[in-house]
């Protein structure tokens, strides 16, 4: 088992309220998956649920500079996993084999205590075969949720190289993702066309995940003491109560 105690994890150049990222994840979970189950025609709260994930993943990182018991930090994001899995199959409709997103952190979580060790080869072994595992399964999120809680430890030292890391995936994530807003039917002069199809890829749903970036990047210092049983609860807790409404 390894420990975690050097204060150079812990030096970071971006916000270390991670209690209210964690609450603000919470609530635009929350928003996002009321949107899915009642109102799947209103996008906006899909907009607002894409803040959600990327805070995730930001907590995950700073989590695992300041544990100092990862392997019980896994067994923890483990133990919800599996029980989040049947309130995830009740309240989405999903089936037995596709995973609910604490797996996808879990994933990324030993990525980057693998990174951290750097035991035989463990800092490339292991992101590799978490990588692999996420790409072969079938879990919210994917590769590419185990790749973003990756880029953003490494850069997690670096504000200008973090906001330039997440800007790009988040680009590259929306790519393939539908626009929120539709510029093409607009009748506007030549050069502003051509400004507002450059910005296009700002607005497909997945890359309005930058929308949480502020937030990684400025100190908001808001003094909420961070609530570990929260964190892991509302999960599941926020599921079940979907999949009760669903049927009232």
């Amino acid at each position: 088992m390894h420990t975690i105690t050097n204060c150079d994890n812990k030096s970071t150049e971006l916000n270390d309220d991670t209690a209210l990222l964690q609450l603000v994840a919470i609530i635009t979970m929350f928003i996002d998956h009321i949107g899915i189950v009642f109102f799947p025609s209103q996008i906006w709260l899909r907009v607002v649920g894409r803040m959600a994930f990327p805070l995730f993943c930001y907590n995950i990182v700073r989590g695992l500079d300041y544990t100092k018991n990862p392997l019980r930090y896994a067994l923890r994001l483990l133990v919800f996993a599996l029980i989040s899995q049947y309130p995830y199959m009740l309240a989405l409709s999903h089936e037995v084999f596709e995973l609910n997103v604490i797996f996808t952190l879990l994933l990324g979580m030993l990525s980057i205590w693998g990174i951290m060790i750097r035991k035989r080869y463990s800092h490339i072994l292991v992101p590799i075969i978490c990588l692999i595992i996420s790409a072969l399964l079938t879990m919210d999120y994917g590769f590419r949720g185990v790749l973003l809680i990756i880029f953003m430890y490494l850069c997690r030292k670096n504000a200008g190289a973090f906001a330039a890391m997440f800007i790009s995936f988040c680009l590259y994530w929306g790519a393939n993702s539908y626009s929120v807003v539709n510029f093409q039917n607009l009748t506007l002069p030549p050069a502003l066309s051509r400004l507002l199809y450059v910005i296009q890829p700002c607005f497909k749903i997945q890359s309005m995940a930058m929308l949480s970036l502020p937030l990684i990047l400025i100190n908001t210092d808001s003094k909420i003491k961070r609530n570990k049983v929260l964190g892991y609860i509302a999960y599941p807790a926020h599921l079940v109560l979907l999949y009760v409404l669903k049927g009232m």
